[in-house]
Protein backbone atom coordinates (compact mmCIF):
# COMPACT_ATOMS: atom_id res chain seq x y z
CA UNK A 1 0.00 0.00 0.00
CA UNK A 2 1.49 3.15 -0.80
CA UNK A 3 0.06 6.58 0.38
CA UNK A 4 1.33 10.08 0.52
CA UNK A 5 1.55 12.51 3.57
CA UNK A 6 1.86 15.89 1.88
CA UNK A 7 5.11 15.16 -0.23
CA UNK A 8 6.07 12.57 1.69
CA UNK A 9 5.17 9.08 0.10
CA UNK A 10 5.17 6.35 2.46
CA UNK A 11 4.88 2.65 2.06
CA UNK A 12 2.91 0.55 4.40
CA UNK A 13 2.36 -3.38 4.78
CA UNK A 14 -1.26 -4.80 4.83
CA UNK A 15 -0.54 -7.61 7.89
CA UNK A 16 1.27 -4.13 10.12
CA UNK A 17 -1.12 -3.35 12.79
CA UNK A 18 0.64 0.02 13.04
CA UNK A 19 0.74 0.20 9.12
CA UNK A 20 -3.49 0.05 9.35
CA UNK A 21 -2.94 2.78 12.07
CA UNK A 22 -0.85 5.06 9.93
CA UNK A 23 -3.40 4.64 7.12
CA UNK A 24 -6.68 5.19 8.67
CA UNK A 25 -8.11 1.86 8.67
CA UNK A 26 -7.35 1.41 12.86
CA UNK A 27 -8.92 4.13 15.52
CA UNK A 28 -5.76 5.43 18.04
CA UNK A 29 -5.87 8.27 20.76
CA UNK A 30 -3.11 10.23 18.59
CA UNK A 31 -0.89 12.83 20.34
CA UNK A 32 0.86 14.64 17.94
CA UNK A 33 1.47 13.85 13.94
CA UNK A 34 3.68 14.79 11.38
CA UNK A 35 4.97 14.34 7.89
CA UNK A 36 7.26 11.59 9.10
CA UNK A 37 5.75 10.20 12.57
CA UNK A 38 2.69 9.52 14.43
CA UNK A 39 2.44 9.31 18.15
CA UNK A 40 -0.45 7.44 19.94
CA UNK A 41 -1.61 6.39 23.38
CA UNK A 42 -0.78 2.22 23.68
CA UNK A 43 -3.77 0.43 24.66
CA UNK A 44 -1.66 -1.39 27.33
CA UNK A 45 -1.08 1.96 29.18
CA UNK A 46 1.31 0.22 31.22
CA UNK A 47 1.27 3.80 33.11
CA UNK A 48 -1.15 6.32 32.17
CA UNK A 49 -0.02 8.31 29.34
CA UNK A 50 1.89 5.32 28.06
CA UNK A 51 2.85 6.75 24.25
CA UNK A 52 4.59 4.76 21.15
CA UNK A 53 6.07 7.04 18.57
CA UNK A 54 6.03 5.05 15.27
CA UNK A 55 7.52 6.13 12.09
CA UNK A 56 5.40 6.43 9.14
CA UNK A 57 8.15 4.50 7.36
CA UNK A 58 7.57 0.95 7.75
CA UNK A 59 10.45 -0.69 9.52
CA UNK A 60 10.82 -3.93 11.38
CA UNK A 61 12.55 -2.33 14.57
CA UNK A 62 15.77 0.38 14.96
CA UNK A 63 18.30 -2.44 14.05
CA UNK A 64 16.59 -2.04 9.81
CA UNK A 65 16.80 1.51 10.01
CA UNK A 66 19.50 3.56 8.50
CA UNK A 67 20.60 6.66 10.04
CA UNK A 68 18.47 9.33 8.34
CA UNK A 69 15.11 7.60 8.98
CA UNK A 70 16.27 6.87 12.70
CA UNK A 71 17.29 10.45 13.25
CA UNK A 72 13.75 11.63 12.02
CA UNK A 73 12.28 9.23 14.59
CA UNK A 74 14.15 10.18 17.53
CA UNK A 75 14.34 14.16 16.28
CA UNK A 76 10.41 14.12 17.86
CA UNK A 77 11.15 11.93 21.07
CA UNK A 78 12.03 14.75 23.00
CA UNK A 79 9.29 17.20 22.24
CA UNK A 80 6.34 14.27 22.26
CA UNK A 81 8.31 13.22 25.62
CA UNK A 82 7.94 16.55 26.97
CA UNK A 83 4.47 17.18 25.49
CA UNK A 84 3.68 13.61 28.16
CA UNK A 85 5.66 14.64 31.04
CA UNK A 86 3.58 17.66 31.03
CA UNK A 87 0.37 16.48 30.40
CA UNK A 88 0.08 13.80 32.99
CA UNK A 89 2.98 15.41 35.31
CA UNK A 90 4.90 12.35 35.41
CA UNK A 91 8.14 12.21 38.13
CA UNK A 92 10.31 10.38 35.26
CA UNK A 93 10.33 8.67 32.26
CA UNK A 94 11.73 5.08 30.72
CA UNK A 95 11.95 5.70 26.62
CA UNK A 96 12.06 1.68 25.44
CA UNK A 97 12.81 0.67 22.07
CA UNK A 98 12.81 -3.18 22.23
CA UNK A 99 14.15 -5.05 18.77
CA UNK A 100 12.90 -8.23 18.17
CA UNK A 101 10.88 -11.12 20.05
CA UNK A 102 13.79 -11.93 22.98
CA UNK A 103 13.66 -8.51 23.68
CA UNK A 104 10.26 -8.09 24.06
CA UNK A 105 9.03 -6.89 20.10
CA UNK A 106 5.48 -8.02 19.65
CA UNK A 107 4.25 -5.30 16.83
CA UNK A 108 7.24 -5.54 14.05
CA UNK A 109 7.10 -2.01 12.95
CA UNK A 110 9.60 0.30 14.57
CA UNK A 111 8.06 1.72 17.55
CA UNK A 112 9.62 3.60 20.77
CA UNK A 113 8.05 3.82 24.11
CA UNK A 114 7.20 6.57 26.44
CA UNK A 115 6.69 5.25 29.25
CA UNK A 116 5.64 7.99 32.25
CA UNK A 117 6.99 7.21 35.76
CA UNK A 118 5.01 8.56 38.59
CA UNK A 119 7.07 6.46 41.35
CA UNK A 120 8.47 2.89 42.51
CA UNK A 121 5.13 1.61 42.75
CA UNK A 122 3.94 2.32 39.27
CA UNK A 123 3.37 -0.90 36.87
CA UNK A 124 6.76 -0.69 35.09
CA UNK A 125 9.71 -2.91 36.81
CA UNK A 126 13.36 -2.49 34.96
CA UNK A 127 15.61 -4.17 37.64
CA UNK A 128 19.48 -3.79 36.45
CA UNK A 129 21.65 -6.37 38.24
CA UNK A 130 25.34 -5.13 39.51
CA UNK A 131 28.31 -7.08 39.04
CA UNK A 132 31.80 -6.62 39.64
CA UNK A 133 33.59 -5.22 36.60
CA UNK A 134 35.70 -7.98 35.09
CA UNK A 135 38.22 -5.27 32.81
CA UNK A 136 39.38 -7.67 30.72
CA UNK A 137 36.25 -9.03 29.83
CA UNK A 138 35.01 -5.75 28.72
CA UNK A 139 37.53 -4.99 27.04
CA UNK A 140 37.57 -7.73 24.76
CA UNK A 141 34.11 -7.72 24.55
CA UNK A 142 34.61 -3.73 23.53
CA UNK A 143 37.22 -4.94 21.18
CA UNK A 144 34.80 -7.06 19.59
CA UNK A 145 32.45 -4.31 18.91
CA UNK A 146 34.77 -2.18 17.53
CA UNK A 147 35.78 -4.82 14.78
CA UNK A 148 32.22 -5.74 13.56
Amino acid sequence: IISKFNTLEVVFMSDCIFCKILAGEIPAAKVYEDEQVLAFLDISQVTPGHTLVVPKEHHRNLLEMDAASASQLFAKVPLVSQKVMTATKAKGMNIIANCEEVAGQTVFHTHVHLVPRYGADDDLKIDFVAHEPDFDKLAQVAETIKNA
